[in-house]
């Protein structure tokens, strides 16, 4: 799979992508990921990719001619991909999102900066706009990073084993559930004895009716009406 990302500061993912996951990832050959500067695609000597708003007001707005340039450039020599837009404006990303991006073959990700795209960049490209969640930030790139990490640990053999994918948080529309490692006892707080108990199948029902319980205490909204009322009794801690 490949990432191509365009932004105004590309120095800003060389620390993310040398490590964990994405430096895994690349190694492996199953990623590819390349920076591309917005300002190597400015139509003058001075690099400039932003002006003043028409009709006034605070911030500058990033300009037609080096978006347009910078995204047909790229794509003109492996036509193809989504291009992505991030905007909090955008479609809500989520597990299910990160899941469909996760079967392209390639992502062109358009990081934003300052007050934001001029409205052209919008219609003339019409680019998939995507919000990391409803708050501003700074710039784009950080919400890229987020969704280049979410879909890159979906790619197939990125991880050590698909398990890992289909039992973390929303993979299953539930959150996951609890984990403990060692020691047993930490300051009179004890591990459920279930999961010493080496009882596969009663450890997964555990898990299961876990992941269940914490959904309903922390994220009802993920439930359908018929999983939201709490069942009878206490969970099986023991």
């Amino acid at each position: 799979m490949r990432f191509d990302v365009i932004t105004l500061f590309p120095q800003v993912f060389e620390g993310y992508l040398a490590a964990s996951i994405p430096r895994i990832a690349q190694e492996k050959g199953l990623v590819e990921i390349l920076l591309h500067d917005l300002r190597e695609y400015a139509e003058d000597a001075r690099g400039t990719v932003d002006d003043r708003p028409f009709g006034g007001g605070p911030g500058m707005v990033l300009m037609c001619g080096p978006v347009f340039k910078a995204v047909e450039d790229i794509c003109a020599d492996k036509p193809g991909g989504e291009l992505l837009m991030l905007s909090p404006q955008g479609e809500r990303f989520d597990q299910r999102l990160a899941c469909e991006l996760a079967g392209r073959e390639r992502l062109v990700l358009l990081a934003g900066h300052y007050e934001g795209f001029d409205e052209r960049i919008r219609s003339g490209l019409q680019p998939h706009e995507i919000s990391i969640g409803d708050y501003v930030l700074s710039g784009g790139e950080l919400a890229a990073m987020v969704v280049m990490d979410a879909v890159i640990r979906l790619v197939e053999g990125v991880l050590g084993t698909g398990e890992s994918v289909k039992e973390e948080s929303f993979s299953g529309g539930l959150l996951e559930y609890p984990h403990y490692t060692r020691p047993r006892d930490f300051r009179g707080m004890k591990v459920p004895e279930i999961l010493l108990s080496g009882d596969h199948g009663r450890v997964a029902e555990w898990r299961a009716a876990e992941a269940l319980r914490r959904t309903r205490q922390r994220r009802r909204d993920l439930l359908g009406k018929d999983r939201q009322k709490e069942p009878e009794g206490e969970p099986d801690n023991k």
